[in-house]
């Protein structure tokens, strides 16, 4: 792929939309063209699927794994690969990582079958780089304040099993995954992601067009 695939990742309320938006503003300040999006509803039909799964009432956990998978296998052909080829940067809310930490550990199905569900249903589609906003689970619930989704309103120790996991996913591709303190001013944060991220940048080369804004591929990554 020509572009980026950024991800974002982390329990609820640990602050990826702000991080999301940050992340996308100075990008786009600097000229590069930008695609942010989210899981689920990231798509029309993606936001159908939402829907049903955070508000459509109880989803057994073998047929919320498909749902999540289905909603991704639209997303990455729809918006997320069409992005990425033609030189663009790709940030997502959520990816496959949050299958694994939900449905996998917290929901108790096995943690590689969900991996390998969301890998045929991307066509074998890693993020580049995931950055995972690392926050104990009972700050979350306070942030949230009294809103709660279906899988917000989860117990304490669903949500820790979840934030063990990511830590274990992380752990396991050090390479792959940033792991950032939710719990820092949020200014401080932005700059450990931007940080990371203009690394990355200078390592794919990307090119943006003064005249335009839009980011272009070298020659020799075509």
């Amino acid at each position: 792929m020509a572009g980026l695939f950024i991800t974002f990742e982390g329990g609820d309320g640990a602050g990826k939309s702000t991080q999301v938006a940050a992340l996308a503003n100075e990008l786009e300040r600097r000229g590069y063209d930008v695609l942010t999006s989210r899981e689920p509803g990231g798509t029309e039909l993606g936001q159908a699927i939402r829907e049903l799964l955070l508000h459509g009432g109880e989803v057994a956990p073998r047929a919320e794994a498909l749902l999540f998978a289905a909603d991704r296998a639209h997303h990455v052909a729809s918006k997320i690969r069409p992005a990425l080829e033609r030189g663009a940067v790709v940030i997502s809310d959520r990816y496959l990582d949050s299958s694994v930490a939900y449905q996998g550990a917290a929901r108790a199905l096995d943690p590689h079958e969900v991996r390998e569900l969301s890998l045929w249903a991307t066509g074998g589609l890693p993020p580049d780089l995931t950055i995972l906003l690392d926050l104990p689970a009972d700050q979350g619930f306070a942030r949230r304040g009294g809103d709660h989704d279906r899988m917000e309103s989860e117990g304490k120790a669903f949500q820790m099993r979840v934030r063990q996991s990511f830590l274990a996913l992380a752990e396991a591709e050090p390479k792959r995954f940033l792991i950032v303190d939710g719990s820092m001013a949020v200014a401080d944060i932005a700059a450990k992601i931007w940080a990371a991220v203009q690394q990355m940048l200078d390592k794919a080369q990307l090119n943006r067009n003064p005249s335009t804004g839009v980011t272009q591929p070298k020659a020799e990554r075509a």
